[in-house]
């Protein structure tokens, strides 16, 4: 019983990480080797990649983005 009640939670999730994973992976250096060899830079790459996606993400509804913006600023 437990699990025909959380299996389409966790699906409903599943499919948002998805999404974002392929929305990271739309910046080409993130899908190919990475021929960099510093140590970290790695991580740095993923963390701008990541980075570029919440902008996307953010630029799609600016209007909403505006309005959080606000309500930080009124707080």
């Amino acid at each position: 019983m437990g699990e025909k009640f959380c299996n389409p939670i966790f699906s409903g999730v599943r499919v948002v990480v998805e999404h974002v994973i392929a929305g990271i992976k739309r910046c080409r250096i993130v899908k190919e080797v990475l021929h960099l060899t510093t140590k970290g830079m790695s991580d740095v790459v993923l963390e701008i990649a990541c980075g570029l996606h919440n902008l996307r993400i953010s630029c799609r509804h600016p209007l909403s983005a505006l309005a959080v913006l606000s309500w930080v600023n009124s707080t």
